[in-house]
């Protein structure tokens, strides 16, 4: 079902990216990667297209740079006429030291939320295009570890810390997939999130806080990242879920998210400010 079709992931040179273009690109899908980094990516996508015998397309593009992400897309878009499946993969984790990206937004939140914000409307003309469309995000089961929602406040400037940061953005993540999904009733596109599971990978090594010590303490009970791109490869690839929208998943199994996670109300408001901090009208 999924060969020769056009699969774009961001993030795709390394952990739970690489392992799902790698996949993917056995079952016979088109990847085109989306990286940052040039040489970790040129790597990358020599050991996929080495391992799999298929060509692999590479974009570079910082993510935290809103001017990135439109030339990009052009690029993209110029390229490809189709885009079958967009897989939102990329993702950071910051320190209790608040760090801004050049276009003055919190990183984590601009990252994890804003980027795939811009990316998947940016090219919706590309999905939509598709028969197949899909559209996967990156999430995680850390949105329930979020203390308090405040949707004035989506860059913490009241009482910042780097967990509840990356709690807030993976949250967002799933209300962007619920608000988006409403959004796509009607045509072929479908729009789903997941969480991974707790992945051994290099994701959130250079967390300079409490919890960038756990995460390294933990990562000898962690999955591997092979384990971790499971769901993200179900979701790209199987019959099972034709036509399922809106959902979040763990372990290719459609769970609930936390009550912050199902609010219209929440994906609403998101919306709004996120069209506000990107210009990006869907």
């Amino acid at each position: 079902m999924i060969r020769d079709k056009i699969c774009l992931i961001t993030g795709a040179n390394s952990g739970i990216g690489f392992h799902t273009a790698l996949e993917l690109a056995q079952k016979g899908a088109k990847i085109i990667m989306l990286c940052r980094n040039k040489e970790k990516a040129e790597r990358a996508r020599e050991d996929i297209q080495k391992v799999s015998g298929q060509k692999v397309a590479l974009f570079l593009a910082d993510l935290a740079v809103q001017d990135e992400i439109r030339q990009v897309s052009d690029r993209i878009k110029a390229e490809f006429h189709t885009v079958d499946v967009l897989i939102n993969n990329a993702g950071v984790i910051q320190g209790d030291k608040r760090e801004f990206t050049p276009d003055g937004l919190e990183k984590t939140f601009a990252v994890n939320h804003l980027a795939p914000f811009m990316l998947t409307g940016l090219l919706l003309p590309q999905l939509k295009n598709s028969s197949y469309g899909r559209i996967i995000t990156v999430s995680s089961e850390a949105h329930k570890w979020l203390k308090k929602l405040d949707l004035n406040d989506l860059q913490m400037d009241k009482g910042y810390s780097g967990l509840q940061s990356y709690a807030l953005s993976k949250l967002c993540n799933i209300l962007f997939t619920r608000k988006l999904a409403e959004k796509l009733t009607g045509t072929s596109l479908t729009a789903n999130t997941l969480h991974p599971g707790a992945i051994a990978s290099n994701f959130g090594s250079g967390a300079k806080s409490f919890f960038g010590v756990v995460i390294k303490l933990s990562k000898p009970f962690m999955k591997g990242p092979k384990k971790g791109a499971e769901t993200s490869v179900f979701l790209a690839a199987s019959e099972k879920v034709e036509g399922v929208n809106g959902a979040y998943f763990k372990d290719k199994v459609a769970i609930m998210p936390s009550k912050n996670a199902q609010s219209e109300f929440n994906a609403d408001k998101l919306w709004q400010e996120s069209v506000k901090l990107t210009g990006v009208e869907y």
